[in-house]
C-alpha cells in the first residue's frame, strides 16, 4: 500500500501543468518557491521508496538465484549417489547400493523442492520488477518536472528584477527632466578641469624633480671617474686620460691654478 501510495504520488504530480497552476497564482514566483519544496521533498521520499523497493527485489532475486543453485546442487548429489549404488550393485553388494539409492532420492525430493521455491519466487520477481521500473519512470519524470520548475522561478526573478531596473531608469529620468541639466553639467565640467589642471601640476613638478636627480648621478658619476683615475695615477698604472682637464674642479675643493706651476 506504502508503494502504490508513493507511486500515486508520483504520477499526480508529474502530470501537474505547471503554466496553468501559473495562470492562477496571484504571486507565481511565491507559489513556485513552494512548488519546488514540495517537488524536492516528494523526490526525496521517492527515492527512499524506491531504494527500499530496489533493495526488496534484490533480496528476492538473491533468494531465487540460492534456489537455483541448490537444486543444482542436489541434482548432482542425486547423480554421485545412484552412480555410487549402482557400482555397488554391480559388484554385489545390495545393502549398499539401497542405501545410496535412498540417498539419490532423498537429493531428488530436496532437489525439487527448491526447484519448486525458485518457481513460486518467479512472479513475484516479475512483479516486483515492474513496480521498480515504474517508480524509476515516475522518479525521473518529478525530477524532470523539478528542473521546468527551478528554470521558470529563475526566469520569473530575473524578468521581475528587469521591470524593477527599467522603473528605476524610468523615474531616473523624469526627475532629470526637472532639473536644469545645463547648469549640472557645467559644474560637473569645471570639476573636472580643476582635477586635470591639478594632475598637469603633479606632473611638471615630478618631471623637475626627475631632472635634479639624473643631474645628480651625472655628478657622481664624473666624480667616481676622477677618483678612479687617481688611484691608477698612484699605483704606476694607467696614465691620465687626454682631454680630460678640468675635471678637479668638480671635485669640490678649490684649486689655484698657479699650483699646476710649481709641479
Amino acid at each position: 500500500m506504502v508503494k502504490q501510495s508513493i507511486f500515486g504520488r508520483i504520477a499526480q504530480l508529474a502530470k501537474a501543468n505547471v503554466n496553468a497552476l501559473l495562470d492562477q497564482a496571484e504571486d507565481p514566483q511565491k507559489m513556485l518557491d513552494q512548488m519546488v519544496r514540495d517537488y524536492t521533498n516528494n523526490i526525496a521520499e521517492a527515492e527512499s521508496a524506491v531504494a527500499q523497493t530496489i533493495g526488496n527485489l534484490r533480496m528476492l532475486q538473491d533468494d531465487y538465484n540460492e534456489d537455483i543453485r541448490n537444486a543444482q546442487d542436489w541434482g548432482n548429489k542425486a547423480l554421485a549417489a545412484s552412480r555410487k549404488a549402482d557400482e555397488f550393485r554391480a559388484a554385489g553388494n545390495t545393502t549398499d547400493a539401497a542405501k545410496f539409492d535412498n540417498l539419490a532420492k532423498v537429493a531428488i525430493q530436496r532437489q525439487m523442492s527448491s526447484e519448486s521455491e525458485a518457481r513460486a519466487a518467479e512472479p513475484n520477481i516479475a512483479s516486483q520488477s515492474e513496480v521498480v521500473e515504474r517508480l524509476k519512470s515516475g522518479l525521473d519524470q518529478m525530477k524532470n518536472k523539478l528542473n521546468q520548475l527551478t528554470a521558470k522561478r529563475n526566469e520569473l526573478v530575473a524578468r521581475s528584477k528587469t521591470a524593477a531596473a527599467q522603473s528605476q531608469v524610468h523615474d531616473a529620468l523624469k526627475s532629470i527632466d526637472i532639473l536644469d541639466p545645463t547648469s549640472e553639467v557645467g559644474r560637473f565640467e569645471e570639476k573636472i578641469r580643476r582635477e586635470e589642471a591639478k594632475v598637469r601640476g603633479q606632473q611638471e613638478l615630478a618631471a623637475s624633480s626627475l631632472d635634479a636627480q639624473f643631474n645628480q648621478l651625472e655628478d657622481l658619476g664624473e666624480q667616481t671617474e676622477i677618483e678612479a683615475r687617481l688611484a691608477a695615477l698612484k699605483s704606476g698604472g694607467a696614465k691620465p686620460a687626454i682631454g680630460a682637464g678640468g675635471a678637479a674642479s668638480s671635485t669640490g675643493t678649490t684649486v689655484d691654478e698657479a699650483d699646476f706651476d710649481k709641479l
